[in-house]
């Protein structure tokens, strides 16, 4: 298939679905076209040798004055600041130019962010008298993030921004739902969000269509070559929480977990050390710095800490979608420990596949229990990892998405005809 692949920012290690949905397209054989927005100078040169080789790349440079003023325009509008984030009129030019030239099976675009795009390409594709079928991947239900964060969060300016953002979300989600032949979302628990969001909104109108078969569900995967189990002897108290530190969700269950279970776990195992791994840690994160825990902002290579691990914790208060680092800890058949929260989208045992807390003292208790017992951490180790291999494999996730691709382009191409014969029968 010629597939036209959109998003609004660099697909990178950390952006993991992006940048392994275009790798495994790549390999199945497909033709892809990369349009992406690069923050920076490094995001740009890392997306020329991720992608140079492999695909057609159409790329922009966007500042973060440009953001901030697209948000600050978009302050007037009844839309969320994330769908005016990432606009850029010489990206839209290019992308108009290009479905205007080139023939695509599909055009799949991504995130909140990207919707500004999918709208556009849709219209024009229209006009052009072209049946392309527009995939939507919301990744996850933005709105049901809000709706936590705004009660939630840690960060006085997190539960701000949440509360004024959500009810923009909720209506600007519940119309993208009705726009698109399809739509396609990371797990159930944001399907069922975002089919709420649009039979609560019955003002906004109906597009033809089951809106429950046009909701699809393609799971993130992990990639089980690189993130693998090590031979070696693993460390014997080191507790590892790993995710980007800038992040408003990652930063509540860091500081919660550091200033609430930890101190619990110090009194059994006063030995035990918190490694708290990932980029840009926000001064909150930076501030728990001391000889017993360990932030190491940046790292080139995440895979050393949750190989040496003895336990890595996913203490989320409220999130959506998959926990990528809940599924990039168990490839590397590190035991789990984590809330109810952070698995939501996962189709997990606790107890066999992973252990599961929802208190910060039964975080604590779930820890200091799987360092007392290398049994049991053995067992997690190992079956955690088979959960993975079973259930999300990059592989699998394209093959799903493959299926979304042919069932709007078989719509979209029977609607055409449906539409042709009308005008022959009306004429």
């Amino acid at each position: 298939m010629r597939i036209l692949f959109v998003v609004p920012y660099v697909p990178t290690k950390i952006r993991t679905r992006p940048l392994n949905l275009l790798r495994t397209l790549v390999k199945a054989g497909h033709e892809v076209t990369l349009a992406t927005l690069a923050a920076t100078e490094g995001e740009q040169q890392e997306c020329l040798e991720l992608f140079g080789d492999r695909c057609a790349i159409v790329l922009e440079r966007i500042s973060a004055h440009q953001s901030l003023r697209n948000c600050l325009f978009g302050l007037a509008s009844g839309a969320p600041l994330q769908a005016a984030y990432s606009w850029k009129p010489a990206m839209a030019a290019r992308l108009a130019a290009l479905v205007a030239e080139r023939n695509f099976e599909a055009v799949h675009i991504e995130h909140l962010r990207g919707a500004p795009y999918a709208l556009l390409l849709q219209e024009l594709l229209a006009r052009h008298g072209k049946k392309t079928p527009v995939v939507w991947d919301s990744v996850d239900c933005i709105s049901w993030l809000f709706e936590q964060a705004a009660t939630g969060s840690s960060s006085f300016s997190s539960r701000l921004i949440a509360r004024f953002e959500l009810n923009r979300t909720r209506r600007y989600e519940a119309r993208l739902v009705r726009q698109f032949p399809r739509i396609v979302v990371t797990s159930q628990i944001d399907r069922r969000q975002l089919l709420q969001l649009a039979h609560n909104q019955p003002s906004t109108p109906a597009e033809p269509g089951n809106l429950e078969k046009r909701i699809k569900v393609v799971p993130n995967g992990v990639d089980l070559t690189y993130f693998q189990p090590l031979d070696g002897k693993r460390e014997t108290a080191k507790i590892v929480i790993s995710g980007k530190m800038s992040y408003h969700a990652n930063i509540s269950a860091a500081v919660r977990f550091a200033k609430e279970a930890m101190p619990r776990i110090w009194v059994e195992r006063p030995e035990a050390q918190l490694w708290i791994v990932g980029k840009d840690p926000a001064r909150q994160i930076r501030e728990l710095k001391s000889d017993r825990i360990l932030i190491t902002g940046t790292v080139p290579d995440i895979r050393p800490f949750l190989q040496r691990a003895t336990v890595a914790v996913a203490p989320i208060q409220y999130g959506a979608g998959v926990q990528n680092k809940v599924l990039e800890a168990l490839a590397c058949g590190t035991p789990v420990v984590a809330t109810p929260q952070a698995v939501a989208g996962l189709v997990v045992h606790p107890g066999v596949h992973l252990m599961v807390a929802q208190s910060m003292e039964g975080l604590a208790d779930s820890v200091v229990s799987l360092l007392k017992n290398p049994g049991q951490r053995r067992f997690l180790g190992r079956s955690g990892r088979c959960y993975v291999e079973t259930n999300h494999n990059w592989h699998s996730s394209v093959g799903l998405l493959e299926d979304v691709y042919r069932e709007a382009w078989a719509e979209c191409e029977g609607s055409a005809a449906r539409t042709a014969a009308d005008t022959l029968i009306g004429s």
